[in-house]
């Protein structure tokens, strides 16, 4: 079977639910959050009338420090060290400004950024976020069964006693060993009459084990036992209780979700190129990051480097600039800085998300600060991002490195990435928190800003139909 006709022991289907008008706790946290974020722009502006001149240094002493810095990761020997003890120097100036300032003043401000995001939360909750489609409401799984990868972050299914917690809920546990073969123990527990497959692991074993749930038909339930669990951040599912997702096997909800394709191997969140895949690739990076990058980016982003040989057409079909990072998504991804992939608003819009960023030396760190640090980094020229159901990239290289959900392969080219819309159906516990952060959040200050005006005028902060909620739960 493919997994497209595959049809839920449905109990009842949850409908869309009408925004409720906020409590009046709600309206009193958007008053606090727009009059913390007003206090904090005027704080801002009056430090910034009271010393015009100290401002400006801070902002010089910054980009030295990022420009430095940026000199020091790309070059080895006496640049490099003449680069560090600048950044050094520079980071020391900006430290001593700061601290013969007004200290008062600063602290005074980031404690109102901190309060007016809080609000904010509280303010909006989750309202901010659609309805998925085709969401209902299943009964319990005749014969469940969990496979558990008991090494997959640092030990959690230990820790969180998930053998013991799915026998407990009737579901069947199967503890990976040593040797053996994840895709085979899942095709074999179907065969043996699994209605239910799960898996507790990362995101590389959830994506092998969808795969098989997808093929054979049947409903697949993500426990997030691994380190990071980005998947099951997007799925709505609460990180912190690794636990309660086994309540997924229970009465639940199941709604369809894409998965998609690097040649014919499956992935849930993305597939990175370029410097990231290439770093990874170290047999040294797990266990000493730092070291090893410092090591290596000098090879990939020094004045020297060759580059990567990546080719690819952009959003115009025509072939696009090389770029030092390219990123293949499962969906699109709210990327507002390059600190880490965020979250995505959607698993079901049936198209691969690409991003590309290109870095021309240090000369564009000041345009990429400025971008990374308003939380705009679609606004640095360097980056690119575009929505494509297919997406092929070529090389001359025999192998190119790739890092794929997390995991360090490398792949013969070209590499032929597909999304499978809908391909996935599954299954998440009624009271999960059922929202990603990506949908929840407004992009951006005006948004924000008008999604509380609205909270506390006594409105919905959006319009729409609202997160579903089961029958059973109204």
């Amino acid at each position: 079977m493919d997994g497209s006709e595959g049809t839920p022991a449905a109990a009842g289907r949850a409908t869309p639910s009408v925004r409720p008008a906020p409590t009046a706790g709600r309206r009193v946290a958007a008053a606090g959050a727009l009059v913390a974020l007003l206090l904090a722009i005027t704080l801002a502006v009056v430090g910034f009338l009271d010393d015009p001149v100290r401002l400006l240094v801070a902002v010089v002493l910054v980009t030295v420090v990022a420009m430095a810095g940026w000199t020091a990761l790309v070059n080895r020997g006496t640049p490099r060290v003449i680069a560090a003890v600048a950044a050094g120097a520079a980071l020391l100036g900006l430290v001593v400004l700061l601290l013969t300032g007004t200290p008062l003043r600063a602290a005074g401000l980031i404690g109102l950024v901190l309060v007016s995001t809080a609000a904010a939360r509280v303010a909006l909750g989750h309202d901010m976020a659609t309805a998925p489609a085709g969401m209902r409401e299943v009964g319990p799984a005749a014969h469940g069964v969990l496979i558990m990868n008991r090494w997959s972050g640092g030990g959690k299914v230990e820790r969180f006693g998930l053998e013991a917690a799915a026998r407990a809920q009737g579901v069947t546990p199967i503890v990976l060993q040593r040797g053996d073969d994840l895709r085979e123990l899942a095709e074999r527990a179907i065969a043996d009459g699994a209605d239910v497959i799960g898996m507790a692991g990362g995101d590389g074993s959830q994506a092998l084990v969808a795969d098989v749930a997808h093929r054979r038909g049947i409903p697949f339930v993500c426990v997030p036992a691994g380190t990071r669990n980005h998947f099951a951040l997007d799925l709505g599912l609460d990180r912190a209780d690794v636990a309660a997702a086994l309540a997924a096997y229970g009465h639940a909800v199941e709604r369809r979700v894409d998965l998609a394709l690097i040649g014919d191997r499956v992935f849930v969140n993305n597939a990175s190129l370029g410097v990231y895949a290439t770093v990874v690739q170290s047999a040294a990076y797990r266990d000493a990051k730092m070291a090893t990058t410092a090591q290596v980016l000098p090879d990939l982003l020094g004045s020297g480097a060759a580059g990567f040989d990546l080719r690819y057409a952009g959003p115009d079909g025509q072939l696009a600039h090389p770029a030092h990072v390219v990123l293949v998504s499962n969906n699109v991804y709210r990327l507002d800085s390059l600190n880490g992939f965020g979250t995505r608003a959607r698993t079901d819009a049936g198209v691969l998300g690409v991003v590309t960023v290109t870095v021309d030396r240090a000369r564009d760190l000041p345009a990429l600060i400025a971008a990374e640090t308003s939380g705009h980094i679609e606004r640095f020229r360097g980056y690119r991002a575009w929505t494509t159901p297919e997406f092929v990239i070529d090389s001359d290289d025999l192998l190119v490195d790739v890092g794929v959900d997390g995991e360090a392969l490398q792949l013969a080219p070209p590499l032929h990435f597909r999304s499978l819309p809908g391909a996935l159906r599954v299954r998440t516990p009624v009271d999960a928190p059922g929202v990603a952060p990506a949908a929840a959040a407004p992009r951006g200050i005006g948004p924000a800003v008008t999604a509380l005006v609205r909270v506390l005028a006594g409105r919905s902060p959006a319009d729409g139909p609202a997160v579903p909620v089961p029958p059973a739960e109204r």
